[in-house]
């Protein structure tokens, strides 16, 4: 998915449809969701999604991070 170890996506069905959660690795046994985006039609369209988040997300988080 990422080459990034702290944060990846992961895709899971919900009652109104797909749901797309970028997710970070808190420690080793624990995630934590930090960013979610519910209601996609397909999962196609919710990978789509998460894809193209997760960098813009990364940038974001090490530019708050300096």
């Amino acid at each position: 998915m990422s080459v990034n170890k702290k944060f990846s996506f992961r895709v899971v069905e919900k009652r109104n449809g797909w749901a797309a959660e970028i997710v970070r690795q808190v420690s080793a046994k624990r995630t934590a969701i930090s960013k979610r985006e519910m209601g996609f039609a397909t999962e196609a369209e919710a990978i789509a999604w998460a894809e193209k988040e997760l960098p813009a997300f990364i940038a974001l988080q090490a530019e708050r991070n300096k």
